[in-house]
């Protein structure tokens, strides 16, 4: 069984997770051109490394942070938003 240390209630089920993103920077939408923002919304890096990704232990709805190295399929740690390590 595929386990995720979720930050507050630590290694659960892989099935009790759901994946919501990369966590990426948005442009400020009053500055930023068209071109800038279309990037943001359609784009994705979805080249194999580690990413920072948005996770939520739907059981407890808590929302982290995941580091994970998408190569090797592992989990790095985990964090909750504001608590940067």
């Amino acid at each position: 069984m595929k386990l995720m240390p979720c930050p507050v209630n630590g290694p659960r089920a892989i099935a009790e997770f759901i994946y919501w993103g990369e966590v990426r920077v948005s442009p400020d939408q009053n500055t930023c051109t068209d071109d800038e923002w279309a990037d943001y919304v359609f784009n994705r890096n979805g080249a194999p490394g580690i990413k920072r990704e948005w996770w939520c232990h739907t059981p407890s709805n808590t929302w982290f942070i995941a580091e994970r190295d998408t190569a090797a399929d592992r989990v790095l740690r985990t964090w909750l938003p504001g608590a940067e390590p």
